[in-house]
């Protein structure tokens, strides 16, 4: 496979736009698909739009076209992607299969060229089926590879697993999430997400500085997820109280979304004794978000209300004593290895994450208890020359999961689907058992 005989197309409901990024999905397809682009892959994304941004947009030198849909729909539904989500979801259905069979499908091929269609979440599931089956009816299915990826196990109970499994590929994010799927009868691939280079580059330690001065703790943690009771919230405030109560300044760094969980985390901070703060920064960037949270910082907990640039949490990360990703449930765990790329130690829940060591580039819980937060920060407070040798370690990690290298690993897996279903030019699928015959001919002469 190479750029001049592929195509690459995700779908996905979330996207690039303001409008369509509400979590970790549109980052992810809109990192995945400019390293596809980089790459110089010809890449579409297809994804729910901003109403009022053009319908087709290029990108990257014209490597990367943006296709904005359900347009008509969104201009009834402004606050975002997931608004009027089943409307949505029908348009979706109903009329992509067409459009891309004759506007994306067919260009490909006439040039001689595989497609490659990237599947993104529940919400393409039944996409990807009906396009499976139209481009069979057309004669045209072994010219293109399907994959469908699993992100989390939201809305599962929507999904054909049976039908998926026989007209696309399925991948996942993590062996956590594969061998949460083999109770449905489905052995996914995993291609693993990842991180974009820049989360690599050293942090401007002076703003490392500037937040360890003008907090003047002597722990300081970050936490930065939803609010969500899989998330290990309520173990994170304990461990905090239970520091302060050893008679250690300690400061927790929060920042949730908008579930209402967080209502029930904020109150169990007041009745565990922690004083709790807001941070409201006035502009977007970098220097607004340090400002708010130094002008909050006499309180235990720092409850941080505005949006965090990624700039501004590769400081945090890299400032705190601990960065607590301390889920009990995570699919993949990206904001760990952030924190590990941004030079950060990153405590882990016990999920697994793929690029977790325990006390060699991380801290890996295995109980999801305070204590264990607790008795780890203690340990690395008592030598900190193990806690600085972790964080060189966590960011030599990191660089096996930048999207430079997700993408080679997505592009062997296709190429290897590809080979195998004959829709490689030149490579002609061997009847399975002249293949086997082969395979064991050729043992045999290896015994």
């Amino acid at each position: 496979m190479t750029p001049d005989n592929s195509v690459f197309l995700v779908l996905s409901f979330e996207g690039p736009d303001k409008y369509s990024m509400a979590g970790g999905l549109g980052m992810r397809v809109t990192q995945l698909s400019h390293a596809l682009a980089k790459k110089g892959f010809p890449t579409h994304l297809l994804f729910v739009g901003d109403p009022h941004m053009p319908a087709r947009d290029y990108r990257m030198g014209g490597r990367l076209l943006l296709h904005r849909w359900c347009q008509w729909v969104s201009q009834y539904y402004p606050t975002g992607v997931y608004e009027g989500e089943e409307a949505k979801l029908y348009d979706f259905n109903e009329s992509l299969p067409h459009f891309i069979l004759e506007q994306i499908a067919r260009p490909a091929f006439s040039a001689g060229k595989l497609l490659v269609v990237l599947g993104e979440e529940w919400h393409t599931a039944e996409l990807m089926c009906r396009l499976s089956d139209l481009l069979h009816d057309e004669g045209l299915r072994n010219r293109a590879v399907l994959f469908w990826n699993a992100n989390n196990t939201m809305s599962f109970h929507r999904i054909n697993w049976g039908r998926l499994a026989f007209t696309n590929t399925i991948t996942t994010v993590s062996k956590y999430m594969k061998h949460l799927m083999w109770d449905l009868g489905v052995n996914a691939h995993v291609i693993p997400n990842g991180i974009p280079s820049a989360v690599l580059q050293k942090v401007d330690e002076g703003d490392v500085a500037r937040v360890r001065n003008c907090l003047k703790k002597d722990l300081i943690l970050c936490k930065v997820a939803r609010w969500d009771p899989d998330k290990g919230w309520n173990a994170a405030l304990e461990a905090t109280a239970a520091l302060k109560r050893a008679g250690l300044k300690v400061v927790l760094l929060a920042r949730g979304g908008i579930e209402p969980h967080g209502q029930e985390v904020l109150h169990n901070a007041s009745r565990l004794g922690l004083r709790v703060s807001d941070a409201w920064a006035g502009a977007e960037g970098r220097e607004a978000c340090l400002s708010a949270i130094a002008r909050a910082a006499d309180s235990d907990v720092v409850n941080i209300r505005s949006h965090l640039d990624l700039d501004s949490l590769r400081v945090l990360y890299r400032a705190s004593h601990a960065v607590l990703a301390n889920s009990g449930r995570e699919p993949f765990g990206l904001v760990g290895l952030e924190a590990m790329a941004s030079g950060g130690v990153a405590f882990t829940g016990a999920t697994g994450e793929d690029y977790a060591i325990h006390k060699r580039n991380c801290v890996v819980h295995e109980t999801g208890g305070s204590w264990e937060i607790v008795s780890n920060l203690l340990y690395l407070q008592d030598h900190p020359e193990e806690a600085e040798r972790m964080r060189r370690a966590a960011r030599h990690s990191a660089r096996l999961f930048t999207w430079e290298k997700v993408v080679e690993n997505l592009v062997s897996k296709v190429e290897q689907h590809a080979r195998n279903q004959g829709s490689l030019t030149g490579i002609a699928r061997a009847e399975p058992k002249a293949l086997e015959t082969r395979v064991l001919v050729a043992a045999g002469r290896a015994a």
